[in-house]
């Protein structure tokens, strides 16, 4: 028996499904901290987040959770050849995506050009990182993946439960799952064909998306998936990718490295992914489901 409860964030739904329902209440407590906590450290929509008011140019300390949050965005950077890279965010700004995705209205001015200067300027040592002038972070894809890794895991070891936390489609589970494994659908949109896969207790998957996150710019649809070699949306090859792996991080990272670049990636490290082409067409990777 679980029980589940729901609720805004980000633009997106966060769900909490616990495998002992009276630690529920609890249990969405310590979410909604840490979520709080996390926005408060790195939101690139706050003037008064950490991350904005971090001095550019010069080594300045910051708190452990921003550090742990720039170090796994870095790490992401790394791991997908620069695929998935936070040194996005100004060339998201450019193209609009400067508030909240709700907040952004059509702008019929043309798309700008802008370089992606790369994650590896970025110099992070224990908890004193420089960020140079000019440089803005987006640490959105792997900060959502991260916070419900985290969530997961301090929920299961603080309440003994078994829990799952759904962050608009970064799913991290920790702690003894139900019998059968968690019961996951598998659909980005209503018009997707729908999948429903059992993961195991302790996995985690992501799914990232071309079509969802969408606004209007100088004629044109853009989505926030952006490949840090043109500063612009990734190509709709892909309307979305899903993939398992051990960790969210883990999970997101291969998953927007696959709208990114196409699914070489996901391959090499042989975990189950299914992609939904352009067209609605669908793939299966790695012994998917």
């Amino acid at each position: 028996m679980t029980a589940n409860v729901q609720w805004p964030v980000w633009s997106a739904t966060a769900r909490l499904l616990v495998t002992e329902p009276a630690a529920l209440p609890e249990a969405r407590v310590l979410t909604e901290r840490l979520l709080a906590a996390i926005d408060l450290a790195c939101s690139r929509f706050r003037p008064d987040s950490e991350l904005a008011r971090h001095p550019a140019g010069a080594p300045a300390p910051v708190s452990p959770l921003l550090a742990e949050l720039v170090r796994t965005a870095l790490s992401a950077a790394e791991a997908s050849d620069g695929a998935v890279d936070p040194t996005v965010g100004g060339a998201m700004a450019a193209l609009g995506y400067d508030r909240d995705i709700a907040e952004i209205r059509v702008d019929d001015r043309d798309l700008p050009v802008t370089v992606v200067p790369g994650w590896q300027h970025v110099m992070l040592t224990g908890t004193t990182l420089t960020i140079p002038h000019g440089i803005t972070l987006d640490l959105g894809a792997t900060a959502k993946a991260y916070a419900a890794h985290r969530c997961a895991t301090d929920i299961a070891v603080k309440l003994r439960t078994g829990v799952l936390v759904n962050l608009g489609g970064d799913i991290a589970t920790a702690g003894p799952g139900p019998h059968g494994g968690w019961q996951i659908l598998v659909q980005d949109t209503e018009n997707d064909e729908p999948c429903t896969i059992s993961l195991p207790a302790g996995a985690a998957i992501a799914t990232s998306s071309t079509v969802r996150r969408t606004w209007r710019r100088g004629g044109r649809l853009l989505h926030h998936v952006l490949d840090p070699a043109t500063g612009l949306p990734a190509a709709r090859t892909w309307r979305s990718v899903s993939v398992v792996a051990d960790r969210c991080v883990d999970a997101n990272t291969l998953s927007t490295a696959t709208l990114v670049r196409g699914p070489a990636m996901v391959r090499a490290h042989g975990v189950p992914a299914r992609l939904v082409a352009a067209n609605g067409s669908i793939s299966t990777l790695g012994g998917w489901p």
